[in-house]
């Protein structure tokens, strides 16, 4: 192990060029931290957005390295850590929102914020996982209780997000409908959903009532729309960020609940999408993988809009 590591750094905020591919120091887990080297590293929307304001939500300016999603191997252990050992295969969302460093050979984080491997996925497919499962699983059964028999509105369901709340509450019992271009339908039925509708010829909020919850990674118009969906007493999650628009006067006049949910490191929730993993009842989908050193082509396709599922880097020959 070397004292130094390649990472993808940028100077400045601005367009996917601005990423470059760096030679620095290797970090040391400090107390309660492991030492992970990332064999893969997931690309998510969230990293792209902080490339070009050029600022973590939590503060702090460039260099910095981008990247939350990850899957290697442990490879040290801090002071006190004892659930991790050196040679342990993890995957994990190490520090979201704060910096983490994922685009990068190594990474450290608290140990908490990782999880093993989930057995039968490679690296690859375990790097796509985190995020985007985590915010499935935290909107959809830690901030809306989803119970069996309920009816699911997911929006973008063939995105990242989306196809794993598909599954996540399929596995939970739910009825789902999903949102999205008529060309994926046939996948997202080989995916569970009950139901769906091509956003592009029709009228959503016209197409879909009565349903208990609306899990929305669009924001902007669809917030309200999506209000128009609802039963009363039903549930609007956002993942996207509040703003002006945010619905909570129109969401209480009709009766149901608008809320915004940040995804959090989650131990418990990263074992239970394991079990759901190891089960057969949930497969994640890796739309491209690409070397670490072509990330800003990463952000350039993933800002398009139109995968279908993940993008993954390959860092460690993954």
């Amino acid at each position: 192990m070397t004292d130094t590591m390649r990472a993808i750094s940028q100077d400045t905020a601005g367009g996917p060029e601005v990423l470059r591919l760096v030679e620095t120091a290797r970090p040391e887990p400090g107390r309660g931290e492991i030492l992970v080297r990332v064999h893969a590293a997931g690309v998510n929307p969230a990293d792209w957005k902080t490339r070009s304001r050029g600022t973590f939500a939590t503060g702090g300016t460039p260099p910095f390295t981008l990247g939350w999603d990850v899957s290697g191997v442990v490879e040290a252990v801090g002071y006190g850590v004892t659930i991790f050992r050196p040679g342990d295969e993890v995957y994990g969302m190490p520090r979201f929102p704060h910096p983490a460093g994922g685009y990068a050979e190594y990474v450290t984080a608290p140990a908490r914020h990782f999880a093993p491997r989930p057995r039968g996925l490679s690296h690859l497919e375990a790097a796509a996982l985190p995020l985007a499962a985590l915010t499935a699983w935290q909107a959809l059964v830690d901030t809306a209780d989803l119970r069996p028999g309920q009816r699911v509105l997911v929006h973008a369901a063939a995105g990242g997000v989306g196809h794993l709340a598909v599954q996540i509450a399929k596995a939970r019992g739910a009825y789902v409908i999903g949102t999205a271009s008529s060309a994926k339908h046939e996948l997202l039925r080989g995916l569970g959903a009950d139901e769906l509708v091509d956003y592009r010829t029709q009228d959503v909020a016209e197409s879909v009532r009565d349903v208990d919850l609306v899990l929305d990674p669009i924001g902007g118009a669809s917030w309200s729309r999506s209000l128009r969906s609802l039963r009363p007493g039903g549930t609007l999650v956002s993942i996207e960020p509040p703003t002006d628009a945010f619905p909570l006067a129109e969401a209480a006049a009709a009766g149901v609940r608008a809320v915004f949910m940040l995804v959090e490191p989650d131990r418990q929730g990263l074992l239970e999408v394991s079990r759901l993993v190891e089960s057969g009842r949930l497969r994640v989908l890796v739309d491209t993988v690409l070397p670490l050193e072509r990330a800003a082509d990463a952000h350039r396709l993933g800002e398009q809009g139109r995968t279908t599922g993940k993008i993954v880097l390959s860092v460690a020959g993954a």
